[in-house]
């Protein structure tokens, strides 16, 4: 499990503009939202899985660009495809729009999702759920969480949120015996029927400000922020409600990952953590080195997690800290892997990685 520059290179290609969104992968397609600054476009490439080979170039919209952190881009959400769509998010001219993009590159519909006072931009990605598109709008203003018909981008719900910034992604969870849509940030987290938008419970905590999505189990949801408040807890999964333990870790931008009885974090300063899911007790703890804004990614026992200077950091998902490897690659890691068909679609500031074998006779 070793690449650099020069060793497992499948294909690279030439990402123009910058951008945190993680690659898309769909059926012989990769997808990658991006924004030119200089140009103040943002727009949504798709690149050939085999080859790397761009086919089209969508620009979403012109100027109008609104007020980010510098840790953030223009182009942080990333795209959803459902295999006849792509949907992109992006913040631009006071609003949330949600656009719809076929598989031509040609735009089937643009819809304002509504107002949007940025204080360091916008990261929620969207999320496909049956006929919904469905996207968070924390914001300075009147914040909101509302889903969109795929097909038409009419607007089917919309649920008023706090007025406070926050940038985590919403996500469909199969927990305490039933789907929910659970959304973090706003020093909550809540959640939601999918279909309607109704608030079925909200529990306190971690902090006011995320900028992650939360993980869970069967029986219990696990979320974690890191602005002004520290902290990973777990909630009870059935009805919310109860918090069943909780540490003062500051894990702000990276997700939390469950794997069978155990969660793995890596804190934003580069230290990560093996938690007992039940108790929260530290099974083992390792400095890694570096900062990290990308959210750690599982394939097979292996956890795969880059920092934010490009390093990546392979160890096993295990009771004991064993580490596999560490691959630079680039100079930049925001974006997470994505590993599927035996290989690994990279984005490191303004080049998309394929990594893996080369096919021998």
């Amino acid at each position: 499990m070793r690449w650099s520059e020069s060793e497992n290179i499948l294909w690279k290609a030439k990402i123009p503009g910058r951008g945190h969104a993680t690659p898309s992968v769909s059926s012989n397609r990769v997808y990658v939202a991006t924004a030119d600054e200089d140009a103040e476009t943002q727009s949504l490439l798709c690149y050939d899985r085999e080859n790397g080979k761009l086919h089209w170039t969508c620009e979403v919209h012109k100027q109008g660009f609104m007020r980010a952190h510098s840790k953030n881009s223009q182009a942080s959400a990333t795209p959803a495809c459902d295999g006849e769509r792509i949907f992109v998010a992006f913040i631009s001219h006071g609003h949330l729009w949600v656009t719809a993009i076929d598989l031509a590159g040609k735009i089937v519909w643009q819809t304002q999702a509504g107002p949007f006072n940025s204080q360091h931009g916008y990261g929620s990605s969207p999320l496909i759920y049956q006929s919904l598109v469905i996207v968070a709008g924390d914001n300075q203003g009147a914040g909101f969480i509302t889903a969109l018909h795929r097909k038409t981008g009419e607007i089917v719900w919309r649920t008023p949120r706090d007025n406070d910034p926050s940038y985590g992604t919403p996500i469909i969870a199969s927990t305490g015996g039933r789907e929910q849509l659970l959304l973090s940030g706003q020093n909550s987290v809540q959640s939601y029927d999918s279909l309607t938008g109704e608030r079925l419970w909200m529990t306190p905590g971690p902090a006011d400000v995320t900028a992650n999505t939360v993980a869970w189990n069967e029986n219990a949801i696990f979320a974690s922020g890191g602005y002004p408040q520290n902290g990973v807890l777990a909630i009870r999964a059935k009805d919310g409600g109860e918090i069943l333990w909780q540490q003062s870790y500051k894990v702000y931008v990276t997700s939390p990952l469950v794997v069978g009885v155990r969660v793995f974090i890596v804190q934003d300063n580069g230290v990560a953590r093996c938690l007992d899911a039940e108790s929260g007790n530290e099974v083992w703890t390792q400095r890694l080195g570096g900062d990290f804004s990308a959210s750690p990614v599982l394939c097979g026992d292996v956890i795969f997690v880059p920092s934010e200077s490009g390093t990546m950091h392979l160890f096993k998902a295990s009771d004991e800290y064993e580490k596999i490897a560490e691959n630079q690659l680039g100079d930049r890691g925001f974006a997470s892997p994505v590993i599927c068909g035996g290989r690994i679609y990279l984005r490191s500031g303004d080049t998309l990685y394929c990594i893996g074998q080369h096919e021998t006779e």
